[in-house]
């Protein structure tokens, strides 16, 4: 299995008018796939938030494959 960093955003516009992305929420997932990745996390995001679709609080969702390396480290740091 790989190991991928899911992050969900709001946009939101700025003073000048430019769409600034603003991180919800973040989950660290195994999965087979980029796409598994997506659908366990979309899962556990709305299950977290207690919504039917994690969209009411996200408008962006994307996953990062993460290596082995950088697995490591980022389960350090938490």
């Amino acid at each position: 299995m790989r190991q991928y960093l899911v992050s969900f955003y709001r946009v939101l516009v700025d003073i000048s008018g430019d769409d600034r992305r603003v991180l919800q929420h973040q989950a660290l997932v195994e999965a087979r796939s980029q796409v598994a990745a997506l659908f366990e996390a979309k899962a556990l995001f709305r299950e977290e938030l207690g919504v039917v679709d994690w969209r009411l609080c996200a408008d962006i969702c994307e996953a990062v494959e993460l290596t082995d390396i950088a697995a490591c480290e980022d389960l350090d740091a938490r």
